[in-house]
């Protein structure tokens, strides 16, 4: 059902006569949420160090995780001390706790993991992201800034700079809110952020309601082995029986990359945030299996030979961490 949802987000059909009517009722459920945390019926908690919150108004798949790493290295490269917190969707427990390279991924979910291990900053999870930051500053009282991965929707962490990230390729899908459409809040909610991301295609900075709009791209050129000990180029898996799994919200990105390389393979797309298990590569045998980084942390106990992960970075244009930087010296 899931799967067959997602796919109307991207068409206008019959269907959403149906789901339209549902789709008012969610827009007025957020319109009147809001209005509670204005109207101070709902509280909105401050942290004690500023707060940058990189989300998003569409569901899944708009490239939100490398933009987090990104910025949490531009800040270490400036001088700052980041911390993260997550709600590290997919998890098993909404508890609060510390993200560690060697979490489970079932315990604390696999962005916050590939986080983690990526930027060796501090970073927590939990539903409550106030508490989540709360809990990070009392283990790390040297964390003087704090990303919030995702939460642009969490309007009890009160924020000091907001970031939306924009998939360029696809858009607003349909336009419509859930559950006729991909989007958690209106196009217009990007008019009051203080910049937007778009991931891939440049063109659609040109509709985007901000006048602060950067682009970003994602690159990878050098595949690692599971375990991490081995790297090849692309050059190398040309020849070989290919077989390319993921589990993002967005696998065509990843398979359209891997075609952008020359490489010829069978794909397999899972849901989202897949906890992968052995059983997953039974039809692949006998052929080398490529994944993505945020689906190899997942993987890290497998004793299956020949996978391979591509590790991306984000390269986002300069001007915006002008503005971050900016902002965060006038405090």
């Amino acid at each position: 059902m899931s799967e067959w949802l997602q796919k109307q987000w991207f068409c206008k059909s019959v269907w959403h006569a149906l789901l339209l009517p549902l789709a008012l009722i969610y827009l007025g459920l957020t319109h009147l949420r809001k209005l509670l945390y204005k109207l101070n019926v709902f509280k909105s908690y401050a942290l004690p160090v500023p707060v940058i919150v990189v989300g998003n108004i569409s569901v899944g798949g708009t490239g939100k995780t490398p933009a987090v790493i990104y910025m949490a290295q531009q800040l270490k490269l400036a001088g700052y001390r980041p911390g993260i917190v997550s709600r590290g969707y997919g998890r098993s427990n909404s508890l609060v706790q510390a993200v560690s390279c060697g979490s489970a991924p079932d315990q604390v979910g696999d962005e916050p993991l590939l986080i983690a291990m990526r930027t060796a900053c501090p970073v927590f999870v939990g539903n409550d992201r106030v508490a989540a930051g709360m809990d990070l500053l009392k283990e790390h009282p040297e964390v003087n800034v704090i990303i919030s991965d995702d939460g642009l929707q969490h309007y009890r962490l009160k924020r000091f700079l907001e970031l939306a990230v924009v998939d360029g390729d696809r858009g607003f899908g349909n336009g419509f809110l859930i559950p006729a459409g991909p989007l958690r809040e209106s196009v217009a909610r990007l008019s009051l952020v203080d910049a937007i991301i778009v991931n891939g295609n440049a063109a659609a900075l040109k509709h985007v309601p901000n006048k602060n709009s950067f682009s970003m791209r994602l690159l990878g050129e050098t595949f690692f082995s599971l375990d991490g000990k081995q790297n090849k180029s692309a050059a190398y898996f040309k020849k070989k029986k290919l077989a390319a799994v993921a589990g993002i919200g967005n696998p065509d990105r990843f398979f359209g990359y891997l075609r952008m390389m020359s490489l010829d393979f069978q794909s397999q797309a899972f849901p989202d945030h897949h906890l992968f298990c052995l059983e997953d590569f039974t039809p692949f045998k006998g052929k080398t299996i490529l994944m993505t980084e945020k689906d190899a942390v997942k993987c890290q106990s497998f004793a299956v030979d020949d996978i391979w992960m591509l590790p991306v970075d984000a390269m986002i244009e300069p001007g915006l961490m002008k503005i971050i930087l900016d902002k965060l010296t006038r405090i």
